[in-house]
């Protein structure tokens, strides 16, 4: 009877409309925020620790569980990795185990690099293969593009790429020449920044010149 009792409870201050599997959702997708806040956290804060496996540690906890937390069940998110996928993964679990492995800072610092050179991977891959990144995304809200629109989303892919290049070298040379704040610094805030800002340029450039454009042409 208390079990009964208690059950009852907690449906009726439950929201109206909110179930179980709604509650999942909400959590799961706090789960995924916080572990895409986790990453340059934990660089931006990398420095601070004078032993670089415990970092290794976490930074291979988060990478499995960001796969968790944004497909499902490990077994079911394995299942679905491609093999370019599976090429990135292994990657960046390979580089996190060597620096558990060696208690390298070198290698730690240069992990970011290698991020970059994951995501260049997999957003040049799209590219070759078809669809963009970014086209995949786009198709996310609106599964009818024009073809102006795929056009835009490839170039958009493309500009990443050239980000992902050029950041992932510049890491690189923070790994190497500057101290540890400096670099943590670039790498876990900086970086992110830099980010931000070509997120809004793209934004911008959408809404002032490439959507009057095509707003032009069919009107014409």
């Amino acid at each position: 009877m208390p079990s009964l009792r208690s059950r009852m409870q907690a449906a009726a201050s439950r929201p109206a409309g909110a179930s179980p599997g709604t509650e999942r959702h909400w959590a799961k997708s706090v789960l995924q925020v916080l572990l895409k806040l986790a990453y340059p956290a934990l660089i931006l804060c990398a420095w601070r620790w004078d032993t670089p496996r415990y970092v290794g540690c976490m930074l291979f906890a988060i990478l499995w569980l960001q796969r968790w937390a944004g497909s499902g069940p490990v077994a079911t998110s394995l299942r679905r990795l491609s093999s370019i996928d599976w090429a990135v993964v292994g990657l960046l679990s390979c580089a996190s185990a060597a620096i558990v492995l060696t208690n390298s800072e070198l290698l730690l610092r240069l992990y970011p690099s290698l991020v970059n050179l994951g995501l260049l991977i997999a957003f040049g891959a799209t590219l070759v293969r078809g669809p963009s990144m970014i086209e995949k995304f786009a198709r996310l809200g609106n599964p009818n593009l024009l073809p102006g629109a795929v056009r835009h989303t490839r170039r958009v892919t493309q500009v990443w790429c050239g980000f992902f290049a050029l950041n992932g070298a510049f890491s690189a040379y923070t790994a190497q020449y500057w101290s540890r704040s400096s670099w943590s610094l670039y790498n876990g805030a900086i970086a992110y920044g830099l980010i931000g800002v070509l997120l809004v340029a793209e934004v911008v450039w959408r809404y002032l010149v490439v959507l009057p454009r095509a707003a032009r042409s069919e009107a014409a």
